[in-house]
């Protein structure tokens, strides 16, 4: 006996296929819009934790549920006055203080201090035995409630908070909103050997809250 309900034509399939596929972008478009989108890193700001031509998977949706956090690598819509491109461009920084937070450099270890804790900062650029200072002149700020302080890993590279507080002492114009965030950068998988996680570093941890 023939089960009619699993008897379908063979070319069913071929008439079916164009709507899996339609259903297959359709997830693909929805995916890259809300949850996960990949970017290329065209700079050496981030070295040596991101490499110029690395790609990088960004969790679009975690900071609807949550506010960044400090030692997180994170994507945000750049400031014109920080891209001098007034379509917008998409950065990527290390998130160093969150709103309340008081930043100071440095230290008597050359350390940067963040409500009164000094941070060890193992990923910033080093190469050929010399290791980039975390900041290259001393500052004392605190973070606006609802903007972030971010710099780049690569600091003698990077054009980040530091570089705009520097130039123009205005603490608005050094930090970001917290609404410009796009999302967290939370692995690098291309190319494949230098596939890994881009998680918080531990030294974050011991940082108190203002």
């Amino acid at each position: 006996m023939i089960d009619e309900q699993t008897d379908k034509p063979r070319s069913s399939f071929w008439k079916e296929l164009p709507v899996l596929l339609g259903v297959a972008i359709l997830v693909a478009v929805l995916v890259r819009a809300f949850v996960l989108q990949t970017f290329f890193i065209p700079s050496p700001s981030m070295e040596n934790t991101l490499k110029i031509d690395d790609r990088v998977l960004v969790n679009k949706l975690v900071y609807d549920f949550r506010e960044p956090r400090r030692g997180e690598v994170l994507v945000f819509k750049a400031p014109t006055e920080w891209s001098g491109n007034p379509d917008g461009e998409d950065f990527i920084k290390r998130v160093i203080g969150v709103g309340g937070d008081h930043v100071v450099c440095c230290d008597a270890q050359d350390r940067l201090m963040i409500n009164g804790r000094s941070l060890d900062e193992p990923y910033i650029y080093s190469a050929d035995g010399r290791r980039d200072k975390p900041a290259d002149q001393e500052f004392d700020i605190t973070v606006p409630a609802g903007r972030l302080w971010v710099m780049g890993d690569h600091r003698s590279a990077s054009g980040d908070s530091l570089e705009h507080w520097e130039r123009l002492q205005d603490i608005d114009q050094a930090t970001i909103p917290v609404d410009d965030v796009v999302g967290r950068a939370f692995t690098v998988f291309w190319p494949f050997n230098r596939a890994t996680w881009l998680s918080v570093p531990d030294s974050f941890e011991g940082i108190p809250n203002p």
